[in-house]
């Protein structure tokens, strides 16, 4: 894992990025998540916990995950994709590299419980198994929606003896399994850490969760020097709902001005309808879940409720580094529909025999407004498989 400290997009001492981020939190929580803002660069960085860190990567994990080119799919497109097979980590996606990082930095603040949030299921199911690993008490919030349409993960968390409890506020979403999870660790500080699966949150989570996913962009570089000779494509894709697989994605090309990163959001029915869930193009700046970012909300600041039919990007902001890729131009952000996203998950399944988690599939469908040449090279992230999504993919066929 290595360290990014003078990058103009990192985060600063206070927490921001540029204007976005901070710990907007109750008096409550500030023990808790100033105890983590103290402590969390030491320990990551300290060289028991990176030998333990990256062993349980290599060992339990399966990294480094393969770079695949992806022929037929390059074939449709005239142009040379490689996809960072992130759904072939344990669990089935990337999640997995937080919780393990974070039940191991948990260890170390003497925490013997964890609190987690989940939408599509993948960081649910990350969270548990790792606390199955370790032999720590798991509990983790899931709307009553996700539940319904994510059945197999929900039924996974039980297997590893996880407590999956409904949110049934609200949208009965994402956002309210963030606020219940919030809630449950302001009653419980002292032997709870909660585990936030995403670059979200009050600082230190969205700097900690992309340091710990950073290792997706610094395989990208070595991988693709190894095929290419260039440790650059021309062209970085991944999907952002929170946007940790995001953030790890992008984390070593931030300052790689050459590299073109782009950001696929899910624009549910439409960005022009009241169902979608693009924030950069109708979000306004907020705060929600303890830092100030962008979020879809009303001219009187209440949460306006996202729709995706991808439970994982079913959100009503972006973390705060997004934000600020987005305010300054660094990265490219487009509006994919449910329908342009279903299309782009087939067309994977039919050209390579990879079935994406519909997550993921917001990324592919990026390259039909992407337009890269022949001569240029694409990574795409694919955080996570279709496993889950297959009942969402039967009802659309």
């Amino acid at each position: 894992m290595l360290q990014i400290e003078n990058s103009a997009f990192a985060v600063d001492e206070r927490g921001y990025y540029g204007d976005f981020g901070g710990a907007w939190i109750p008096e409550m929580l500030y023990p808790n998540v100033e105890e983590l803002r103290q402590n969390y660069l030491q320990i990551i960085y300290s060289p028991e916990f990176q030998e333990e860190f990256n062993q349980l990567l290599t060992d339990y994990v399966g990294r480094p995950t393969p770079l695949y080119y992806a022929n037929r799919l390059s074939n449709e497109y005239k142009t040379n994709i490689y996809l960072k097979r992130e759904d072939l980590c344990h669990t089935g996606a990337h999640k997995v590299n937080n919780t393990i990082g974070q039940i191991l930095l948990a260890k170390r603040l003497g925490k013997n419980k964890i609190v987690a949030e989940t939408g599509a299921g993948q960081h649910g199911v990350a969270t548990a198994t790792v606390c199955a690993l370790m032999g720590i008490e798991c509990i983790v919030y899931m709307g009553e929606v996700d539940i319904e349409r994510q059945a197999p993960n929900v039924a996974r968390m039980k297997m590893l003896g996880a407590t999956v409890m409904p949110a049934k506020s609200g949208s009965r979403t994402l956002k309210d399994a963030t606020n219940e999870a919030m809630r449950h660790w302001i009653n419980n500080p002292v032997d709870t850490h909660y585990i936030i699966g995403s670059v979200v949150g009050p600082h230190p989570y969205p700097d900690m969760v992309a340091r710990f996913q950073s290792v997706i962009s610094e395989e990208i570089r070595k991988q693709l020097f190894e095929k290419t000779g260039s440790e650059n494509p021309d062209h970085l894709i991944a999907c952002v709902g929170g946007g940790s697989n995001a953030a790890g994605t992008y984390f070593h090309y931030l300052d790689e001005l050459s590299v073109n990163i782009v950001a696929a959001e899910a624009a549910g029915h439409g960005v022009k309808t009241d169902k979608s869930a693009a924030t950069t193009f109708l979000g306004k700046e907020g705060v929600l879940h303890g830092s100030k970012s962008l979020l879809m909300q009303t001219i009187d600041g209440q949460v306006i409720e996202p729709h995706s039919i991808s439970a994982g990007l079913d959100y009503p902001g972006i973390g705060p580094m997004h934000a600020h890729l987005w305010k300054t131009g660094r990265a490219k952000f487009y509006a994919i529909s449910d329908d342009e996203a279903m299309q782009a998950g087939m067309k994977l399944s039919k050209l390579e025999g990879i079935i994406p988690a519909i997550e993921s599939s917001h990324a592919l469908a990026a390259l039909d407004y992407l337009k890269a040449g022949s001569d240029e090279t694409v990574v795409i992230s694919l955080s996570g498989r279709g496993d889950k999504d297959l009942s969402t993919y039967m009802k659309y066929l």
